[in-house]
């Protein structure tokens, strides 16, 4: 999920989790988003 901090956006795990950021946009933490998703979804 991307939530709205101080210094911008952040990706959080559903645990809460840092997954990258601050990014001063949000198209930005969009783009970090859909690469964590990838790599979860990749297979071998």
């Amino acid at each position: 999920m991307i939530k709205k901090v101080k210094a911008g956006y952040k990706v959080l795990s559903s645990k809460g989790k840092n997954l990258g950021g601050p990014f001063i946009t949000e198209a930005e933490a969009k783009k970090r988003l859909r690469q964590v998703e990838f790599f979860k979804h990749k297979k071998g």
